[in-house]
């Protein structure tokens, strides 16, 4: 399991093609966002990711869900995206 963890300020390009690596390799991307701006870009990272996986007709999909997270001492939640090849 791959952890990529997104903050408001992450490049959704850049986070898709580490999405993709993963998915490549045979694995699963396990996506972390905290915050309103953070999960923004989680979201759209995903689906450039799907665009960019199409082409190599992979087809991926994306499971949302919500997840607790320690940031900084303090429980936060945030929202946790699953994908994976169908």
């Amino acid at each position: 399991m791959d952890i990529i963890k997104v903050s408001s300020r992450s490049v959704p390009k850049s986070v898709a093609g580490a999405i993709c690596a993963v998915i490549r390799s045979g694995g699963s991307a396990h996506i972390e966002a905290v915050g309103a701006g953070a999960v923004n870009q989680a979201v759209k990272s995903a689906a450039v990711a799907r665009t960019f996986l199409a082409e190599e007709q992979i087809d991926a999909v994306c499971i949302p869900s919500f997840a607790e997270f320690d940031v900084a001492g303090d429980t936060k939640t945030g929202i946790k995206l699953i994908v994976e090849k169908r």
